[in-house]
C-alpha cells in the first residue's frame, strides 16, 4: 500500500483526538470524515499514536497489552445500528468537547460496551457469531492471555497480576483452568470488545486505502510491567523470584535533565527471546502489520543499546548502556515476515552502531524541523542538511506546537528561525510546513495542531510528566474551516508530495 521512496505528506492526529459526542474520539463517523478531509488537502498519510488500551497517567505507551486495542476507541454508533445497544443516554451535562475526561470517559464507556456485549449475545445473527467465533480462533495467539488477564484484573479489583495469589501468578494450569471457568462471562466480554476494535478498525483503515491514504502506526520499544503480556511470558522479562524488574528501561542524563528519565519498564531478557528466534516480536510486528501500512518503533536506539538501570534506583543517572541485538532481531522478523516497512524513531543520543543498524536494516529515520534552530547552519535538522531516506516532521506528539515553540524559544532560536524560514508569529507554522515539504525527505507528517497553527495550550504531550492536559487534546470541525486544508493542498501538491490538481494551474 505505502512506497517508502515515494515524496507524500500526512497528518499526524491520534484517534482520540477525533470529535464526537460520546467523550473521546473513536473508529465512528468522525474518523471517515477526517480521511475525507486528509484527501481534500492532498495527503497520502494518516499516522496514528499507539492504538494500545491506554495505562498509568492515561498514556497509550504503558499499555496492558501490546497486542489488544484500546476499548475506547470502539465506536458506539455501529453497536446501536446493529441493535446490540440502545441509544446511550449522555452523563449528566454530557461531555467536554475539547479534552478527553478520562476519569469520567472510561467507566461510562465500558459501561456501554458491556451492555453492547449482552444485546450481542441476544440479537447476533448466526453469521455474526460465527465470525465472532473465527475470528477468536484465528486471534488466540495473544488473545486468550489477554482476556484472562483483563478478567482477573477485574477480579482482583485491579491489583496488578504480581499480587494476584500465587497459583494464578505463577500461572499454574490447575488455576488457569478455574478461572477460565469462574470468569467464563467477563472473559466473553473482553473477547467481544477486541472483536469490535478489530472489525471497526479494519473498516477505517480500508476506507483509507481505498482514498490512497495510508496509515502510520506506532510501535512503543518496551512493555508495561503490570501486562498480559510480562504475566503471561515472565521468563522473557528480567525479573526475580517475586517477579519484579531487577532493572528497568530509561534513558541518561541529558540536556533536558540532569537526573535522566527512569521508564520503570522491564527489560528484555533478549538472550531468552533469541533461543525462541524471536518469536514474540515476529507475532507483535504480525499484528502491527495487520492494523497499520506502515508504523513507526519508539526509541529504536534500544534495539542498538538500551540504558539500564537498577531497580532499586529512584533515577536514572547509575544506569549504564547494554548491547541489544537489533541485527539478529530484524533478520529473524524479515525471515518470518518479509521486507517490513518500518520507521525508526532515531531520536536522542545517536550513536554510530545505531546509525548503522537503522541503515542496515534500510529504515528511514527521523528529523524534527523544530530541533533544528538551536545552533547553526551544520545542523542536521535543517532541511538543506537532509537525505532522501528520512521522515521530516514539525514536531511530534512529545513537542510543543510550532506555535508554542516560537513563543517560548529563546531569541537566538527564533531569529535563527525567522531568518532561515523568511516567517514570523503569523505564519511560522505555514513557514516549517512549507519547509519540510520543499525538502528532500522523502515523507512529511504534520500534528494537525500545527497545520491549524494552534499554541502551546494544545499540545499533547509533556514528556516526564504524568496527567494534567497529557493525551486530552480533541479537535472540532468549526477549528478545520475551509483554509487550513486549502492551503496545506496547495504546500503538498506544489512540493510533488500531492495531486498537482490542487494548484488549480490554469491550462496552456
Amino acid at each position: 500500500m505505502i512506497n517508502l521512496h515515494q515524496r507524500s505528506a500526512g497528518v499526524l492526529l491520534h484517534i482520540t483526538s477525533l470529535p464526537g459526542p460520546h467523550g473521546v474520539g473513536d473508529f465512528g463517523p468522525a474518523a471517515y470524515r477526517f480521511v475525507d478531509w486528509l484527501v481534500s488537502a492532498g495527503q497520502r498519510i494518516w499516522q496514528l499514536l499507539p492504538t494500545t488500551p491506554i495505562g498509568p497517567g492515561d498514556s497509550p505507551y504503558q499499555s496492558v497489552s501490546a497486542f489488544a486495542g484500546s476499548p475506547l476507541m470502539v465506536a458506539l454508533e455501529p453497536l446501536v445500528a446493529a441493535g446490540w445497544l440502545a441509544p446511550p443516554q449522555l452523563p449528566a451535562g454530557g461531555f467536554e468537547a475539547g479534552r478527553v475526561d478520562f476519569g469520567r470517559v472510561v467507566p461510562w464507556r465500558l459501561t456501554q460496551l458491556r451492555c453492547a456485549a449482552a444485546g450481542f449475545q441476544l440479537k447476533a445473527s448466526a453469521d455474526q457469531r460465527a465470525d465472532f467465533a473465527a475470528w477468536c480462533t484465528e486471534q488466540v495467539y495473544w488473545l486468550d492471555d489477554y482476556v484472562l488477564f483483563m478478567a482477573l484484573e477485574t477480579a482482583h479489583g485491579g491489583q496488578p497480576w504480581w499480587q494476584w495469589q500465587p497459583d494464578l501468578r505463577r500461572r499454574e494450569p490447575a488455576a488457569l483452568q478455574q478461572a477460565r471457568r469462574q470468569q467464563a462471562d467477563e472473559i466473553y466480554f473482553w473477547q467481544f470488545v477486541q472483536w469490535c476494535f478489530d472489525r471497526q478498525w479494519s473498516a477505517v483503515k480500508a476506507y483509507a486505502n481505498a482514498r490512497d491514504v495510508a496509515i502510520m502506526g506506532d510501535l512503543p520499544i518496551f512493555i508495561a510491567h503490570h501486562s498480559a503480556d510480562c504475566w503471561a511470558r515472565p521468563d522473557l522479562y528480567q525479573l526475580d523470584a517475586n517477579f519484579q524488574p531487577t532493572v528497568v528501561a530509561g534513558v541518561p542524563p541529558d540536556d533536558l535533565g540532569p537526573l535522566g528519565q527512569r521508564w520503570g519498564n522491564p527489560l528484555y531478557r533478549w538472550e531468552r527471546m533469541a533461543e525462541e528466534d524471536f518469536a514474540w516480536w515476529t507475532q507483535r510486528v504480525r499484528r502491527a502489520l495487520a492494523q497499520a501500512d506502515v508504523f513507526r518503533i519508539d526509541h529504536f536506539r534500544g534495539f542498538a543499546g538500551y540504558w539500564e538501570i537498577p531497580a532499586s534506583c529512584p533515577t536514572a543517572v547509575q544506569g549504564r548502556w547494554v548491547p541489544a541485538p537489533g541485527k539478529a532481531l530484524f533478520a529473524a522478523i524479515e525471515r518470518a515476515l518479509g521486507k517490513v516497512p518500518i520507521i525508526a524513531e532515531d531520536l536522542g543520543l545517536i550513536t554510530p552502531d545505531v546509525i548503522e543498524l537503522r541503515d542496515g536494516c534500510g529504515f528511514p529515520g527521523m528529523k524534527i524541523l523544530q530541533f533544528g534552530f538551536g545552533a547553526d547552519g551544520a545542523h542536521e535538522f535543517l532541511p538543506h542538511n537532509y537525505d532522501k531516506a528520512c521522515v521530516v516532521y514539525t514536531g511530534t506528539h512529545d513537542n510543543d506546537t510550532v506555535r508554542g515553540w516560537w513563543d517560548h524559544a529563546p531569541q537566538r532560536g527564533r531569529v535563527f528561525a525567522g531568518s532561515y524560514l523568511a516567517a514570523g508569529a503569523h505564519d511560522i507554522h505555514w513557514a516549517m510546513i512549507r519547509a519540510a515539504c520543499n525538502s528532500v525527505a522523502r515523507m512529511a507528517v504534520f500534528p494537525l495542531q500545527d497545520v491549524l497553527g494552534l499554541d502551546g495550550s494544545h499540545r499533547m504531550n509533556l514528556p516526564g510528566t504524568l496527567g494534567g492536559s497529557n493525551w486530552v487534546w480533541r479537535f472540532d470541525w468549526d477549528m478545520l474551516g475551509s483554509e487550513p486544508g486549502r492551503v496545506l493542498g496547495l504546500i503538498t501538491a506544489a512540493s510533488g508530495r500531492g495531486p498537482i490538481e490542487l494548484l488549480h494551474l490554469p491550462k496552456g
